[in-house]
């Protein structure tokens, strides 16, 4: 599965930094505005410690983890969903993405300049949720002068399609984004087709100074007393910091530069590990001599579909999918010991895959 989280955030507040530490592919990062023109695209392992159990195991020829897509996306100014700045290539590189991840500056640095002058995550936060929000209106505005026609000729599909596009419309310009607003699950059907910019799963990354990356600071608690309700999650990291992490290629060296921080692990992996979570998908994995390898699949997915990400013949062909627990490898060790003691399950086609399994499918075309 192709899944990309595009990067975005006013100019100056990491977030061109930050793409750079969490990828190898090197946006150019530059003390002005719009140093990212075009979208860089990266693409990001999911680190996974159960993979480096199975390699233990099975002692594979290959190890291939799962991915996600990181994009760069050019930064935007006041005006953009008019097309100031560089708005519109922004608006339509977002409207490409699965989910949004929001870089906001959570830092006082002199040397480092604000486009407006000064440090303000809930400014910085408005910009942008105000152009999105724009743009959306718009949208939702163009619909329902198609809809209200057919919906007065007595429509009753259209009469309640329209009823939800004016909610959208009124929560839009009240400064809501469209995913905060309180509507049937039925009831999103009228705006799919739209493929609105605020109704994108976020994630906020507060980018702080080195002294708040364990504390944070009292920017980073505004932002995240001004999210909450959009149940969105907050992660705090420091860009420049991660930035020197990622150099590092010994991992005895980098846990060391980690713990002189205080820190257990990287922000970069928890940034990865809360874009899978905010996705809302899961890991499988097939392991044999040839390969171990992790898939990404979609929370809820059923053995067929899990199939179809192998390849489009496997669903089509799909006749049993055989699955070993995890748990059970490692203690057997061998697929041949689990098969022993009754520890591989023949699952059909309603079953649902779970996080973690390890699946061989059964197929006939």
């Amino acid at each position: 599965m192709a899944l990309q989280c595009g990067i975005v955030g006013l100019p100056n507040v990491g977030k061109s930094t930050l793409f750079n530490a969490l990828s190898s592919a090197k946006a150019e990062a530059a003390n002005f505005p719009f140093c990212t023109i075009e979208p860089n695209v990266g693409v990001v392992t999911v680190p996974d410690r159960r993979l480096k159990i199975l390699e233990s195991l099975v002692n594979p020829n290959k190890v291939i983890p799962t991915v996600i897509e990181f994009v760069d996306i050019a930064g935007l100014v006041k005006g953009a969903s008019k097309g100031e700045g560089l708005g519109n290539k922004f608006l339509a590189n977002i409207r490409e993405v699965d989910a949004i991840i929001h870089v906001i500056r959570c830092f006082q640095d002199d040397n480092v300049v604000h486009v407006a002058g000064s440090v303000d995550p809930l400014f910085d936060k408005e910009v942008i949720d105000t152009e999105l929000q724009l743009k959306d209106l718009e949208s939702v505005e163009k619909k329902i002068a198609r809809i209200e026609k057919i919906a007065k000729s007595g429509d009753a599909k259209a009469k309640k399609e329209l009823e939800t596009l004016q909610t959208f419309k009124e929560e839009l310009k009240s400064g809501k984004n469209a995913r905060a607003i309180e509507v049937e699950k039925e009831d999103l059907e009228a705006v799919k087709d739209l493929h609105l910019l605020t109704i994108k799963p976020v994630l906020y990354v507060a980018n702080v100074d080195e002294g708040s990356i364990l504390t944070g600071n009292e920017f980073v608690e505004k932002l995240k007393e001004n999210v909450k309700d959009e149940h969105a999650e907050v992660i705090v990291l420091c860009a420049a910091i991660e930035s020197q992490i990622a150099e590092f290629e010994d991992p005895e060296e980098k846990a060391l530069f980690l713990s002189e921080y205080g820190l257990e692990e990287s922000g970069l992996n928890k940034l990865i590990a809360g874009a899978y979570k905010l996705l809302n998908l899961i890991t499988y994995f097939t392991a044999g001599v040839q390969e171990v390898r992790a898939w990404t699949i979609r929370r809820g997915w059923k053995a067929p579909q899990a199939a179809g990400v192998i390849h489009t013949d496997f669903e089509r062909g799909f006749i049993k999918a055989e699955v070993i627990k995890l748990e059970d490898y490692e203690k057997f060790k061998t697929e041949a010991a689990c098969r022993e003691n009754g520890k591989i399950s023949i699952e059909g086609k309603e079953y649902v895959v779970k996080d973690g399994d390890i699946m061989h499918f059964r197929f006939n075309v």
